[in-house]
């Protein structure tokens, strides 16, 4: 009879979930790094510059499906 919950099943869960989230915020740090002239932090916080929030918006989903396409195949 077969286990109901496998604990290996779950440890992977963790780990690619580690690894998709470090690989989320490099893709992010990169972001900040190849926009020298934009501090993208102080432009949406200080400035409330819509602009720079919808382009963080729309990289964030790009990421997110890069990621999610590498680990589910």
């Amino acid at each position: 009879m077969g286990e109901i919950i496998n604990v290996r099943y779950i440890i992977n869960s963790v780990v690619f979930s580690f690894i998709g989230i470090a690989t989320f915020l490099v893709g992010f740090y990169l972001i900040d790094l190849l926009t020298p002239k934009v501090h993208v932090g102080k432009e949406i916080i200080e400035k409330q510059n819509i602009a720079v929030a919808i382009m963080l918006g729309a990289a964030a989903i790009g990421i997110a499906q890069i990621i999610a396409a590498a680990i589910h195949g």
